[in-house]
């Protein structure tokens, strides 16, 4: 298990040995319909453009790096939304609070919880994300 804020800032490494990092990790995206993070952004290069990687392109994830199989080409243009500092709603649109952070197995990229200002809220209750909040299920 990772924080998604522990996640933020790590360098993205190719797995061959010898190779050079790629950029530093930006953010994670989330699926929500499948509750999984689906993506990888991260920064890097000469321009420090911001790169997104499949979830599948990722080898491991741990407390000093990121490392990845592939960068491969870049794939179709993802939405995203970064879960982290999003408005918290329910289904009726009661606020319950800002998210604070996520938690997520490193092997699978399931994610195991949410953490928000007004607690935490589990996995099968997010219902969607967009620009506007994080919307969960009433507890």
């Amino acid at each position: 298990m990772m924080l998604f804020t522990e996640v933020r800032g790590l360098p993205v490494v190719p797995s061959a040995a010898g190779a050079r990092p790629l950029g530093t990790v930006v953010s994670l995206t989330v699926d929500i319909v499948s509750g999984t993070v689906s993506h990888v952004r991260f920064r890097g290069g000469h321009l420090r453009r911001e790169t997104v990687l499949a979830w599948d392109a990722v080898d491991t994830i741990g407390p000093s790096a990121v490392r990845v199989r592939s960068t491969g080409s870049p794939g179709p243009a993802v939405p995203h939304h970064d879960l982290l500092g999003h408005r918290v709603l329910t289904e009726g649109g009661t606020a319950h609070g800002t998210v604070l952070d996520a938690a997520f197995d490193t092997a699978t990229g399931r994610v195991l919880a949410v953490f928000t200002t007004r607690g935490e809220v589990a996995p099968d209750r997010l219902l969607g994300l967009g620009d506007h909040a994080l919307v969960v299920r009433a507890a």
